[in-house]
This record gives C-alpha cells, structure tokens and sequence, in this order.
C-alpha cells in the first residue's frame, strides 16, 4: 500500500513550504499536492525528491471532491499525513466586503477542511496525522477582520476536537496558528486602494519558522503549535483578558476606534 502525505494549498506560502520540508520529517512514498494552479504544482515537482502527484482543484468548488473521493478509492493509499493548509482572508468591515469573499472565506477555511477530513480520515490508519492551518485570530474576535477570524476559531476548535476524538484509532491532529507571517497571504487580504485597515504590524515572522515549529510540536503530540514569543503571549492575554477590551486594544491600536 502506498504511503502518501496529501497538502492543500500546496502551489504556494506554507502549504508549499510544508511540501519543500517533509521529507525531513516524515517518510512517504508520494507527496499529493493540491492546488488550483497546475502550473506551480508543476513547478513544485521540480523542487523535492519525493515524488509529487500535482492535482488540481479548486476546493470551493464541489466537484473537487467528488474527484478527489474517486482518486481515493481507486488508489486506496495509507495516507500518513493531511495537511489543510488552503485559506485566504479578507481585511474589510463586513458592511462593505463583498459577499462573494465572505462566503469564500467560510468555503475555503471552514467547509475545505472538514470535507477534506472526512474524504481522507477511512485512509488513515494507526499514527497517521493531520494539520491544520489555523491563525492567532483564533484566539480572538477581530473587528475588520470578522468572518476570517470566525473561521480559524473554527478551525482550531475543530482540530482540537477531533484530535481528542482519534486518540482511540492513535491518529493525531494538530492546529497550526501562525501570527503575522511573511507569505502572499497580503496579496489577496489588502487592497491597496481601499482605506488600509491594518496600519500596525507588531511582528511579521518567516514561514520557515513557522512551519520548522509545527514540524517539533507535531513530533511531541500537541493539539495547537505557536511559534514566537509576541504570539505566545497574545495567545495568553486572549485567554485572560476579556474580549471585549481586547477587541477595543486591537481598534485603537490599528486606528479604528
């Protein structure tokens, strides 16, 4: 049987990262990468060792998974390794964001990741893993950053959810909740032409580091991974600090009051 890791968000910022690193971690007979591009999936195979299976799809789109369950079942692999790394965010008072990026955002960041889990989970067997790419917005509800922060809470209380739940077949899922990292991710959440709604970055990490962390907490069994001291302890004021008065820190802060 065929040992596979499969990645979302695999063409680009850390769903490719985790790709270029695996095989310092983890032992498989092929990498499935997903995307949407076909072309830096193509790109992609040229950079690792492993063999690399480019699949294409869009996964807000339901015929994706329709393909990916007939790949499955066709293929029958161990899958020792799920990464949900696909996601996007939108910086925008919900009032003025387009409907279509709310509802993409729930599809991609919430509806992905539970469909892909339910798709590969008969695969995985006994210490098989999952990651997920939650975010620090977790932790907090984000005025201007409303439905993307909803939906890696989301996230992260699925994950540490179903990774109680697989205790019992010794599969282990893990949230992955990266602070203000150095990836394309801006491309997509900042218009540069619209009123900036982030005016105050207090640290910006290197994905590599974010995803060299993940990797170590992944080895020592825990349910979420934070790399950073400044994210940490945001992690901590979040929990004792009422929302209330956090969600007012974070407005003035960014000017927004």
């Amino acid at each position: 049987m065929k040992k596979v890791a499969i990645i979302t968000g695999a063409s680009s910022g850390m769903g490719k990262e985790f790709v270029l690193t695996l095989n310092n971690y983890l032992n498989v007979d092929e990498i499935w990468a997903i995307a949407r591009s076909k072309d830096a999936l193509e790109d992609l195979k040229k950079m690792v060792n492993t063999e690399v299976k480019a699949i294409s799809l869009d996964l807000t789109d339901q015929e994706s998974f329709m393909k990916l369950q007939e790949l499955l079942d066709e293929e029958k692999p161990d899958v020792r390794l799920l990464i949900n790394a696909s996601g996007f965010g939108i910086f925008d008072s919900t009032n003025d964001m387009k409907m279509a990026d709310a509802e993409g955002m729930v599809d991609l960041n919430c509806k992905a990741v539970v469909k892909m889990t339910k798709l590969v989970l008969p695969y995985m067997y006994e210490g098989a893993k999952i990651m997920n790419i939650a975010s620090m917005a977790a932790f907090q509800p984000i005025p201007y950053i409303n439905v993307y922060g909803a939906s890696k809470a989301f996230v992260l209380s699925f994950s540490r959810a179903l990774n109680s739940e697989l205790t019992m077949r010794n599969i282990h899922c893990m949230a992955v909740c990266p602070y203000w990292t150095r990836t394309k991710f801006f491309d997509r959440a900042v218009d540069p032409s619209a009123k900036q709604i982030v005016k105050k970055y207090i640290v910006m990490y290197e994905p590599e580091n974010i995803i060299k962390q993940a990797w170590k907490d992944m080895a020592k069994n825990k349910d979420v991974s934070i790399y950073g001291t400044v994210a940490k302890g945001q992690a901590l004021l979040c929990k004792i600090l009422p929302h209330k008065l956090v969600m007012n820190i974070w407005k003035k802060q960014q000017d927004l009051a």
